[in-house]
């Protein structure tokens, strides 16, 4: 990310995000049992070039923010609140029409690049159905910008009328891309988009990704909780527990100097290739399991794992304070300047070289 971009206006503004999903029991006379807390206030900016990566355990609530950023979810499934901005509208406000021009402009890459494509429509169909839809290229034109992308994204435009089942998961995930990319998006969710990749093709994705960030001017959400592919690809990092934010950061400012145990905790479990670093290291353990989103604790949520726990952690649901450097936590502790430095080692590796 440029400097210039993070001194312009934010290109998406979340304000107290929340999507909380009711659950049911009866058949004839319906009554709700629980909510689940899946996204519980998030409030961030993302600028206009940038990546931010959005990491935290399975379950956090990471791909839930991603998909009500894009409004993904049908009316009636679940409970959307607070305000997503893109470049000042409210993106929660607008009715489908209002939206629909406004989709081009947002887009997404799934997890899966298994399930993600339908397996009775060939690579060009596929890539080249959100031209249609939008009303972006009919005929040869959309025929050359379906090639176009495909080279873009490294696929042999031989390969157009190949179904997504002759391909390998690196090839069906560039497909994903390209078909996020055919109408020339400012914005990407990127869900995960290695997690179902082999380790010696996941910089390759990685890589391409960057490549066309910087020819297009892409600005990124990237999900993830590989934390050393985040390192790689992202420009600020921004951990989540149980539907909250807890740590908003640059990059190296996350990694080399921690300030929530929860990101300590993450950071200590993250593999060094090196053996001789990797024996010394000082693991941080969490006691217990993560609460049920339904039943989240009261005060901060994580203090039922912390080992810095302290009354006012159990009553008060800690703010997200910034402190100095623009370092933003939400933490009574580390708010207060009374976090211990992090054991020997648990800062992680630094971020691997690009692979061509």
């Amino acid at each position: 990310m440029s400097a210039s971009a993070s001194e312009t206006a934010p290109l998406l503004r979340l304000r107290d995000l929340r999507m909380h999903f009711p659950i049911y029991e009866g058949v004839v006379f319906r009554r709700e049992k629980a909510v689940v807390r899946a996204v519980d206030g998030v409030t961030l900016d993302i600028h206009a070039g940038e990546t931010l990566g959005l990491v935290g355990e399975s379950g956090c609530g990471k791909s839930t923010t991603g998909r009500a950023i894009l409004r993904l979810y049908e009316p009636g499934v679940g409970r959307r609140s607070g305000e997503i901005l893109y470049e000042g509208r409210d993106l929660q406000a607008l009715g489908e029409r209002e939206l629909r021009p406004l989709r081009k402009d947002l887009q997404i890459i799934f997890q899966d690049p298994y399930a993600s494509l339908n397996p009775r429509m060939t690579v060009g169909q596929i890539i080249g159905e959100p031209l249609r839809v939008h009303g972006l290229a009919r005929g040869k034109e959309a025929l050359d910008r379906v090639a176009e992308l495909m080279e873009l994204t490294g696929l042999s435009p031989q390969m157009v009328r190949r179904y997504p089942h002759e391909f390998s998961g690196g090839q069906r995930q560039r497909i994903g891309i390209a078909r996020a990319l055919a109408v020339s998006p400012r914005f990407i969710v990127c869900d995960e988009p290695i997690s179902a990749l082999d380790v010696s093709i996941q910089a390759q994705i990685m890589n391409l990704m960057e490549q066309l960030q910087a020819r297009f001017d892409l600005t990124y959400l990237f999900i993830a909780h590989d934390l050393a592919a985040v390192r790689h690809i992202s420009d600020r990092v921004a951990v989540m527990y149980l539907g909250k934010l807890v740590e908003l950061a640059d990059r190296d400012a996350i990694y080399q100097d921690p300030q929530h145990p929860y990101t300590r905790a993450l950071l200590s479990a993250v593999p060094i290739p090196d053996p001789r670093i990797e024996r010394k290291r000082q693991r941080i353990l969490l006691e217990g399991d993560v609460p049920s989103p339904m039943r989240p604790p009261s005060g901060c949520r994580f203090h039922t794992r912390c080992p810095f726990v302290e009354k006012v952690c159990r009553e008060v649901e800690p703010p997200l304070t910034t402190l100095e450097g623009g370092h933003q936590v939400a933490c009574h502790v580390a708010a207060e300047g009374r976090l211990p430095p992090p054991p020997a080692g648990v800062v992680a590796a630094p971020p691997p070289p690009p692979v061509a």
